[in-house]
């Protein structure tokens, strides 16, 4: 697909005309893409307009409604947990009262900072490590 002085000339008219790159796009057919289009719309220099997905800011905001507590369940179920939470497993899988930890995580990691501190913890330098007596030569 080639940028013609014609195809050029539609996608202005179109633009300005107030399609979707999506629309205009179609129109111009031929393997061209909606992101070829917006890239030729911006390489042009053509008037942008404003993303149909922002809000507009003169909009009155809903008043904030408030918080009602939830019920704090007795155990976090494996159904329960999300990525912000606490995946450290407590008690026995096999039995009723298994549940996990539910706290906040760390960002970028599972557990919360308690079970991050009992899950992870660092090695010592080698050189501070207890010297093992060497092995005796095998004859």
């Amino acid at each position: 697909m080639a940028w013609t002085d014609d195809r050029i000339e539609i996608l202005r008219k179109l633009w300005d005309d107030g399609l979707s790159a999506s629309q205009i796009a179609k129109e111009l057919g031929e393997g061209v893409t909606r992101n070829a289009v917006i890239g030729k719309a911006h390489r042009l220099g053509l008037k942008s307009r404003p993303s149909p997905v922002k809000t507009d800011k003169t909009a009155k905001k809903a008043p904030a409604k408030k918080a009602v507590k939830k019920e704090t369940k007795k155990f976090v179920t494996l159904l329960d947990l999300t990525d912000r939470m606490c995946k450290w497993p407590i008690g026995h899988p096999g039995d009723a009262d298994f549940h996990f930890c539910g706290k906040p995580s760390e960002p970028g990691m599972p557990y919360c900072a308690a079970h991050c501190a009992e899950a992870y913890q660092a090695q010592p330098p080698r050189r501070d490590r207890r010297q093992q007596a060497p092995k005796p030569p095998i004859m």
